[in-house]
């Protein structure tokens, strides 16, 4: 393990040209005060927490420390916002402070969230708050515990520096690792100002860096494509299989190695609805849950446009982009059909999957406590956990039916397709309310509730019988929060 001081800074990104970046340092807070801090992701770093390396990574996070080695500097990139494209973009709140190389040869982002202003604000104060830091806090890890490709969280830092949204609120800072922070609008920047040399540099970075497997093959723009199509299906159909809507998918957004990334007005499902629109301000629904999958598609379509310069047979470009639905709905079906205890793909099985969605939504069942009652079921034995979820029971006994049949096809001990099941359908999931009251207690200086309710995020599967309360159904106030981007 090693101190803050001896982490060893690679800075890849500050070796392209300057077009790609601006240099500059953050502004830093006034009087920082650390809130959390992340033992799991220090450990990507190999670094040591005590009671010295938080006292840095405090003063790191209120940006009056700068690290020995490190090369700061504010990204430019564009991208697609709700559908319409925006010329420029990039960095406006955030600086990415350097890339470490740990023991493992691996290299990580550190990226300083609400680090000031920067040439790309457009008329912003450059701030984050302290709501919008403990939910991508409390967001990153929580996927990640899921086994969903995420970006990480190592620390929120607050201050007393004045920042005002709808009210005053206090000057945040989260110390973001990510293995790049390369997004699609990185590829729309260079392509639209027609920078076709830049296009190709930070093209051919990406892959050397990224996917160094690609690097000698003729083909590699096209091959680089086709991964980033397969890496952004199998993330969205994780998403949709654990209930999880992200809210601004922009193309600004989008990470070319499909990881969930830019943490906003995000939201598990509560009482499963298809249409579930997590940000308020989303008011056309195009971010909405049903429609991620297609979102998905979309955006990589924008990409796949943005590398057509680089390319001769752009038809190869939508070849490629023509496989991502069969992708998404294998991957999908996959999840699925795991979640279920659903064993060797029959043909009615995605029939089934679907009945039961379809079930869940009219009735409004909760997403997670269903599938987690699931996981204890007894083939022919009717569920008094299961019913107590529907309105209607008696549809949940007909789908229940069919379920038995299937199961029995199965060939598998009921306690062990249970144990099975328990592995994939988690007790415990980050509600909005379950947040909102970590954020509640830390706004009055209390953040205990941010370290207890990620003992139940970083092992989601697990029984916590003394954290039972994380695991019951949300109380009606708790479905009804609004969420928007400046969250």
């Amino acid at each position: 393990m090693t101190s803050l001081d001896q982490l060893n800074f690679n800075n890849r990104f500050g070796s392209l040209p300057e077009a790609f970046y601006t240099r500059l340092q953050a502004t830093p807070l006034e009087n920082p005060k650390l809130v959390a801090v992340s033992q799991k992701a220090a450990d990507l770093l190999d670094l040591e927490l005590n009671d010295s390396s938080t006292e840095q990574l405090t003063l790191v996070g209120g940006g009056s420390k700068v690290l020995e080695g490190t090369d700061p500097l504010a990204m430019i990139y564009s991208g697609h916002q709700f559908g319409s494209y925006n010329p420029q973009l990039g960095d406006g709140r955030g600086l990415l402070l350097g890339e470490i190389t740990n023991n493992k040869g691996e290299s990580w982002d550190l990226h300083l969230k609400g680090a000031g202003t920067t040439p790309y604000s457009r008329f912003g104060d450059g701030r984050a708050v302290l709501r919008s830091c403990i939910r991508e806090y409390l967001a990153s890890e929580t996927l990640f515990h899921l086994n969903i490709p995420t970006t990480r969280a190592l620390c929120v830092v607050t201050s007393d520096t004045p920042v005002y949204r709808e009210t005053e609120e206090r000057g945040s800072t989260l110390l973001r690792l990510a293995k790049t922070h390369i997004r699609f609008g990185h590829f729309e920047y260079f392509c639209y100002t027609k920078q076709q040399d830049a296009l190709e540099a930070l093209a051919e970075f990406t892959i050397q860096h990224y996917f160094p497997e690609l690097a000698d093959q003729n083909d590699r723009y096209c091959l680089f494509f086709k991964a980033v199509v397969e890496k952004t299906a199998n993330m969205i159909a994780l998403w949709q299989a654990n209930g999880f809507a992200h809210g601004v998918m922009n193309t600004d957004n989008m990470s070319i190695l499909g990881e969930t990334f830019d943490y906003g007005p995000y939201g598990f499902q509560d009482d499963f609805n298809w249409n579930y629109i997590c940000n308020h301000s989303d008011h056309s629904g195009r971010y909405a849950f049903s429609q991620q999958p297609d979102i998905g598609y979309w955006n990589c379509g924008r990409l796949a446009q943005a590398l057509v310069p680089l390319v001769d047979d752009v038809s190869a470009l939508q070849t490629t982009l023509d496989t991502y639905p069969t992708l998404y709905s294998a991957k999908y079906l996959s999840l699925m059909s795991e979640r279920l205890g659903l064993r060797k793909e029959e043909p009615e099985d995605s029939e089934l999957i679907k009945d039961l969605l379809q079930l869940l939504h009219e009735q409004h069942v909760d997403y997670t406590l269903f599938f987690r009652a699931l996981s204890d079921y007894t083939v022919g034995q009717i569920s008094s956990k299961l019913t107590a979820l529907c309105s209607e029971p008696n549809s949940l006994k007909n789908w229940l039916q069919r379920y038995d049949e299937r199961l029995r096809r199965n060939l598998e001990p009921d306690l062990q397709r249970q144990q099975k099941m328990k592995q994939v359908n988690p007790k415990y999931i980050l509600r909005n309310y379950l947040a909102q009251n970590a954020i509640e207690k830390a706004e009055k200086g209390d953040y205990s509730e941010i370290e207890q309710l990620m003992t139940v995020l970083q092992s989601p599967y697990d029984e916590h019988p003394d954290l039972e309360h994380y695991a019951q159904k949300p109380p009606e106030w708790g479905k009804k929060l609004e969420v928007s981007c400046s969250s």
